[in-house]
């Protein structure tokens, strides 16, 4: 089963992806922008977006197919991030967005403490990209749970969910 581990900047999808791998012996896939963004000399454009995508592509494509695995970003990111920055998204991304394929979404709320890193932009607008999130997954119809609270109401409220899962695809 494949999760997609989603939300605003700092809302704890790395901790929380990887933490689920790890209590479900699952897969870990990171997030292919911070790599490609700490290797740039200067700031992205709105070109280096779909770079990016194709690299989370890639990243994908070499994953292992484990049971479960839990990619710690997706398209719906891109495509939120290159709307919200640029007021517009490439058509790569979008049919990259549509073509992705999870059996659930985890929607991270930013409800625990902002963590700087120099990668981060907007502490100030995480409620405001939280709910184009949560639109998009209602709007397009996808299986999602909100998650929030600490990282372990969190790991026991995706554990519930992916129990759940589990039990009707068997």
């Amino acid at each position: 089963m494949r999760f997609a581990v989603t939300g605003p900047e700092s809302s704890g999808k790395t901790t929380l992806a990887k933490e689920l791998a790890f209590k479900n012996n699952g897969a870990w896939i990171p997030e292919f922008a911070r790599e490609y963004l700490e290797s740039l000399p200067s700031s992205y454009t709105i070109d280096d977006l779909d770079k990016i995508a194709k690299g989370q592509l890639d990243l994908w494509e070499k994953s292992t197919n484990r049971t479960l695995t839990f990619f710690d970003t997706e398209m719906l990111v891109m495509k939120i991030w290159s709307e919200f920055k640029y007021n517009s998204c490439s058509p790569f991304i979008l049919s990259s967005l549509k073509n992705q394929s999870f059996d659930h979404y985890f929607l991270c709320r930013p409800d625990i403490e902002w963590e700087e890193d120099p990668l981060r932009e907007h502490p100030e607008k995480r409620e405001e990209l939280f709910e184009l999130y949560l639109k998009e997954l209602i709007n397009r119809k996808l299986p999602f749970t909100v998650v929030e609270g600490n990282l372990e109401k969190r790991i026991n409220n995706c554990q519930h969910i992916i129990t759940e899962l589990q039990a009707i695809s068997r």
